[in-house]
């Protein structure tokens, strides 16, 4: 007898089509430096289970041309709050979101999620994405 899957694919799609809002930007003004921005309170919920997920959301990366405007951000992020989705998904959705509005140089998104049922995760993303 088959066992049914505990997690489908819908589960694993969860939070992806929400409509975010665009993160913001504003004209970066100096070469070669790096912004570090961290969300200590960073909250999502589990989609299989519903229960919240709490962590620290740390962005970093090069601007370019454009910086990513932080009331903006912080918007952005706050959408996550209810939305079901996993951890995983969450660090890379907000990597290509980043990506999206600012075109860095590089960047990386590191979510420190913290232990429920005993098990912590970390999450991280980069950008330039490694080829495959």
């Amino acid at each position: 007898m088959a066992l049914e899957p505990r997690y489908t694919d819908e589960h694993a799609k969860a939070g992806l089509d929400f409509p975010f809002p665009a993160i913001e930007t504003w004209p970066n003004q100096f070469p070669a430096y790096e912004i570090v921005v961290d969300d200590p309170e960073f909250t999502s919920v589990c989609p299989k289970t519903g229960l919240p997920d709490f962590g620290v959301l740390t962005l970093r990366y090069m601007p370019r041309e454009r910086c990513a405007e932080l009331k903006s951000l912080k918007e952005y992020l706050f959408c996550y709050r209810n939305l079901g989705i996993f951890q995983e998904n969450v660090v890379n959705q907000v990597l290509e979101d980043l990506v999206k509005a600012c075109d860095p140089v590089w960047a990386v998104v590191r979510g420190e999620f913290r232990p429920r049922g005993g098990i912590a995760t970390t999450v991280e993303a980069r950008w330039p994405r490694p080829k495959e």
